[in-house]
């Protein structure tokens, strides 16, 4: 009888375990990234005056909560290679796009095309002009991307120092 008690209460542990991870990934993976859309403006407006103030440029990420490819993006910014490039090199700011429904004259302005997915990234100069923007939906498939797309992505557009190569990953 003591045997089966304890086979009870072991799975009985065991199912609580299982549910606790569970509850955790599923947290984990709904994250709130994105603030609310009506943040967007001032978000950017104050990126541009810290961008200007500190010589780095603006990472605009346009995607939405619900975008389970947005939120391995933003997992991959911020894992132990990218983190560091990212800082040094950029002031990002998450714009919130509802459901392809809300900052859509944000979107336009920097040539990005929400029909084609998110998340979707624009590259903008210390004085915000445009230097890039994903028109073909190049992250849209996150999930089924490596983390190196994105140093490979931060590489490629950070600012690059006098005396530095822009191939260099920590200059």
């Amino acid at each position: 009888m003591k045997k089966v008690k304890l086979l009870a209460l072991a799975a009985v542990v065991a199912l609580a375990a299982a549910l606790a991870l569970a509850a955790g990934a599923a947290n984990s993976a709904g994250r709130d990234i994105y603030p609310d859309p009506a943040q967007a403006k001032a978000d950017l407006a104050a990126a541009l005056k810290t961008a200007a103030a500190t010589h780095k440029r603006i990472l605009l990420d346009f995607g939405g909560n619900w975008c389970p490819d947005c939120q391995v993006l933003d997992l991959y910014f911020h894992d132990a290679k990218n983190r560091p490039i990212l800082e040094a090199n950029f002031i990002l700011v998450h714009v919130n796009i509802g459901h392809m429904d809300a900052n859509v004259d944000i979107a336009e302005k920097y040539e990005i095309p929400l029909r084609r997915g998110v998340p979707a990234l624009a590259v903008l100069s210390e004085k915000g002009t445009l230097l890039y923007s994903q028109k073909g939906g190049e992250f849209e498939a996150m999930r089924s991307m490596e983390s190196s797309t994105v140093t490979s992505f931060l590489v490629q557009w950070k600012l690059v120092q006098p005396g530095c190569s822009a191939v260099m990953v920590t200059c």
